[in-house]
């Protein structure tokens, strides 16, 4: 594959084509400034205004991907990464995607305990992680190898149980299933390949970094602004759970100020009816699209 810029300067990230993953990714990539279109219909996407290109490719094939050095960055589920046994670096996590590797056998089954799955024969599209898992314990099971559709091998008589990708348990209930036990908790990660990086390469990751964590700060944070007596500041101040000092700002009207501060977003409702009560009034909340720290 050729590069439209110098190779040396220029990143290519892979993410995948589609998926569970793919719409908070591009979501996040267009969130921190990387203007990009048609990655529904191309392989690869040079993005407009950031000296990237965008790789789309299957989920299970970006570690390796990234591992080899065709990509220089790679967004794809820790499932992923850990069950290849990837030689990369996780630079990130990054709040989405979230999902565990779960053991599941059929309801009313008489497994109580890890050491009741011994010699029992589990499907999985995730050998190298569940045989890991049953290895740590001490336990020898048999693993059958399934591509997809693992949660109906039960029924078929295939295997005594699953281990396999949980979100809601959804699936799980409605194939006769229940979660047993976790082998992992998994988020999608930003990896690098561990293969030598040119100077310029590194400084445009480092770029790149900076944008994600003050997108990821700003998701996590609102800019909330009041009005309040002048004479309740020091009270108000002691609520706020703010990231810094508040901004105090003189009103027209006496003895009155605007305070303007940003806050986590989970802590609004748990501070609104204190700071009413010390006095605080027009309190605003508004979300925010990025920050640097």
């Amino acid at each position: 594959m050729n590069r439209s810029k110098d190779s040396s300067t220029s990143l290519r990230i892979a993410i995948q084509k589609s998926g569970r993953l793919t719409e908070k990714t591009t979501d996040l990539l267009h969130g921190i400034g990387i203007d990009f279109d048609n990655y529904k219909r191309n392989l690869m996407v040079k993005t407009r205004n950031f000296d990237v290109e965008l790789l789309l490719l299957r989920d299970d094939d970006i570690p390796e991907y990234v591992q080899d050095g065709i990509c220089d960055l790679g967004f794809v589920g820790a499932n992923e990464v850990f069950e290849k046994d990837a030689d990369v670096t996780v630079l990130r996590g990054l709040n989405y995607g979230n999902c565990r590797l779960s053991i599941a056998a059929p309801k009313k089954n008489s497994i109580q305990n890890v050491s009741d799955f011994e010699g029992k024969t589990i499907a999985t599209s995730y050998p190298f992680l569940t045989k890991k898992y049953f290895n740590r314990h001490g336990i020898k099971v048999n693993l059958v190898e399934i591509s997809g559709a693992v949660e109906i091998t039960p029924q078929l008589e295939v295997a005594d149980a699953i281990s396999d990708l949980v979100s809601t348990g959804g699936t799980l209930q409605a194939n006769g299933l229940e979660e047993l036990f976790t082998v992992l908790e998994s988020e999608t990660k930003l990896i690098q390949t561990n293969l030598e990086l040119s100077p310029g390469k590194q400084k445009l990751i480092e770029k790149f970094l900076v944008r994600i964590d003050g997108y990821q700060q700003a998701a996590k944070s609102r800019y909330m602004m009041m009005n309040a007596p002048e004479d309740k500041i020091s009270a108000i101040k002691e609520i706020i759970p703010s990231m810094k000092s508040p901004t105090i700002v003189p009103l027209a009207e006496s003895d009155m100020v605007a305070i303007h501060t940003v806050i986590p977003y989970t802590q609004f409702w748990n501070v609104m009816e204190d700071l009413k009560e010390a006095g605080a009034s027009d309190i605003v909340m508004l979300p925010i699209e990025s920050m640097i720290i």
